[in-house]
């Protein structure tokens, strides 16, 4: 009798300790939802390695993710494009507003068509979620408007115009979005994506032409640095970490079947460098760092959007590196679906949504160790997923 009620408390005291464990490491709790923004290219199709014009619509959509499963909150019929890296949406700081390009729309005179556009639509959001998003404004910045980014003070974006071989340079006043200058780069430049350094002193330009330049920014003034980086052939994605140490590009190759590569910027040397390029695989497309800096998340298409009869088709895949000592080491790996694009991890790093536009679908992963596992959680969509970010 003398035993019982001690053996009690001490059960008590160990299921207690238990559930702290759990909650302290984010395992066997529920989790706080993570909500995304994703965009929709309603032309863009693949058939057998070949594109094609389809006549859905573009949209934008919210989308929610408890514990890894998806759901459709809002969905909005506006301009978008899968064309460009899958880096056309920037949200502002605070969450009320987002910039979406167009590099690409119907043209006018044969639906069947595609051509160059120059779109940016300022996107109203409603940070509780509660009200579904809203075209406020458009703007016209430069033919093949494609990668934006929003500096961390929120008063100014860039865009990336690929054909017109331009950055646009926006200011930002609340909701209101301006154009307020140009950086031109050399004719054939085709910069793809441009992105903010942290402290929003500087940005990293990816271009066609086989050059990364800087951009040097204070106030609304924006300059072309002389200095340009040397990483591989056709840089394209970008993305800088939080901490702003460390930039990552993708090279897009010739789309001839090689292997392509990823490289690391130094950005803390003077003069900042490139440091370091590994392989991946054919055609790397979206790369973006997690949201505490400590992963790289790469969307490779690997063949996968080529004809089913050529010796380069293959699966898309989905890759994660970390950083040590300066130096890129994959860190996992998964294979499965096709003509990846853009990809965005959860609030807490541990998922990642992967947008499948040959599929036109989104799919979850989840990171288990040194593994990636899918979910087999998928989010169907009528037009090809172009781009995603974590919102909130």
């Amino acid at each position: 009798m003398n035993i019982k009620y001690p053996l009690q408390s001490l059960a008590v005291c160990l299921i207690g300790l238990f559930m702290v464990a759990c909650s302290s490491t984010g395992e066997r709790v529920s989790q706080s939802p993570s909500y995304f923004i994703s965009v929709q290219d309603g032309r863009a199709g693949l058939e057998n390695g070949s594109g094609v014009v389809r006549s859905a619509e573009d949209s934008l959509a919210v989308v929610e993710m408890t514990e890894g499963r998806l759901r459709l909150v809002h969905s909005l019929a506006m301009p978008t494009s899968l064309v460009g890296p899958p880096s056309s949406i920037a949200i502002a700081p605070g969450g009320k507003m987002a910039l979406v390009t167009a590099a690409t729309r119907r043209d006018p005179r044969d639906v069947n068509k595609v051509v160059a556009h120059d779109g940016v639509s300022v996107v109203a959001l409603d940070s509780s979620g509660q009200a579904a998003p809203k075209v406020i404004a458009e703007i016209a910045t430069g033919t093949g408007a494609s990668g934006v980014s929003i500096n961390k003070s929120g008063n100014l974006a860039l865009v990336a115009n690929r054909v017109e071989g331009t950055i646009s340079v926006l200011s930002i006043e609340g909701m209101r979005v301006q154009s307020i200058g140009k950086v031109t780069l050399a004719s054939g430049a085709g910069p793809a994506h441009v992105a903010f350094t942290p402290d929003g002193s500087r940005a990293l330009v990816t271009r066609g032409d086989n050059r990364i330049s800087m951009l040097d920014i204070k106030g609304s003034s924006v300059t072309l640095n002389a200095r340009e980086l040397s990483a591989g052939i056709r840089p394209y994605g970008l993305d800088i970490s939080p901490s702003g140490q460390w930039g990552v590009v993708t090279n897009l190759g010739m789309n001839q079947g090689d292997a392509d590569t990823i490289s690391l910027i130094n950005l803390e040397a003077n003069p900042p460098r490139v440091v370091d390029t590994v392989s991946v695989g054919q055609t790397p497309e979206g790369i973006f760092f997690s949201p505490d800096g400590k992963l790289i998340g790469l969307t490779v298409i690997d063949g996968s959007n080529k004809p089913k009869a050529s010796p380069f088709y293959g699966s898309a895949s989905y890759q994660q590196y970390e950083i040590k000592d300066g130096r890129l080491m994959r860190s996992a790996e998964i294979k499965g679906g096709a003509w990846f694009q853009g990809q965005a991890f959860s609030r807490d790093g541990r998922y990642v949504v992967v947008q499948d536009a040959s599929q036109r679908q989104l799919r979850v992963y989840v990171r288990d160790g040194n593994k990636l596992l899918d979910t087999q959680e998928r989010l169907q969509f009528d037009a090809a997923p172009g781009a995603i970010v974590l919102w909130r």
